[in-house]
């Protein structure tokens, strides 16, 4: 499927950050104070990291202006979709499970809310198979694709998938996600950002407090350590820009 070549100045744009899985106020707090552009909330049962929507708006309304509260799905039903939406201003939701267009359209009240529609992209070098060109177009509602890597269950597993596999021209906004650190997130950048519109990038066990029992309890020198790699990232896109 031919698509119409990217423009060259958006390797000069700024990556927008994500911080996921949140559970407690300091938390928070730090992905705020770190500079992260949204935060986001957990609301699937099964993960370690799921809170109510009633907790999910406790801690949005700490939230200042401009940084945005998304709420995470897995196959929900419309109905406490928008009782979310209704109680959390400002959210965008994020669906991680196996909605189809027409149910991601719906639940967003037909377009009144943004959304973002997750991709599950297949491990190793099975990631060249995914059609995430059709992915993006079958989903052109969304206001950007998530990619993350495709394991057992739903709603994050925390490994990477092949970013070099991935097609060279998407004409969509894309977020990176899946197994993202400090460590990581530079070469994720430089990789997916000159391959679509616009990048963010989300992160959520890659900041937390290590050892088991963990997950949801985040750690804020992790948290400043991988805003100052993102940024990193974009010092070093936007010197690559100057000589496109």
């Amino acid at each position: 499927m031919s698509q119409t070549p990217l423009p060259k100045n958006q390797l000069a744009q700024r990556t927008r950050i994500k911080i996921c899985g949140l559970t407690r106020e300091q938390d928070v707090d730090a992905a705020v104070a770190a500079g992260a552009d949204a935060v986001g909330f957990v609301l699937y049962a099964q993960s370690p990291r799921c809170v109510s929507p009633v907790r999910a708006a406790e801690l949005a309304r700490r939230l200042p202006p401009f940084v945005t509260p998304v709420l995470l799905f897995v196959n929900e039903s419309a109905t406490k979709i928008a009782a979310a939406y209704a109680s959390i201003a400002g959210a965008t939701a994020q669906f991680h499970g196996d909605e189809t267009p027409e149910q991601c359209w719906l639940a967003s009240q037909s377009g009144a809310r943004p959304y973002l529609r997750a991709a599950r992209i297949p491990l190793g070098d099975a990631a060249g198979s995914f059609d995430l060109v059709k992915f993006a177009l079958d989903y052109s509602q969304a206001q950007a694709i998530l990619l993350d890597a495709h394991v057992e269950g739903y709603g994050g597993g925390g490994q990477t998938f092949n970013w070099s596999l991935l097609p060279p021209n998407v004409n969509a906004h894309l977020v990176l996600s899946g197994g993202l650190n400090a460590a990581n997130v530079i070469e994720g950048i430089l990789q997916v950002r000159p391959r679509c519109r616009s990048l963010a990038v989300d992160v959520s066990s890659g900041v937390e407090v290590s050892g088991p029992g963990n997950k949801g309890i985040k750690d804020p020198e992790k948290i400043n350590q991988f805003v100052a790699a993102v940024r990193a990232a974009d010092q070093q896109l936007a010197e690559m820009s100057k000589h496109v």
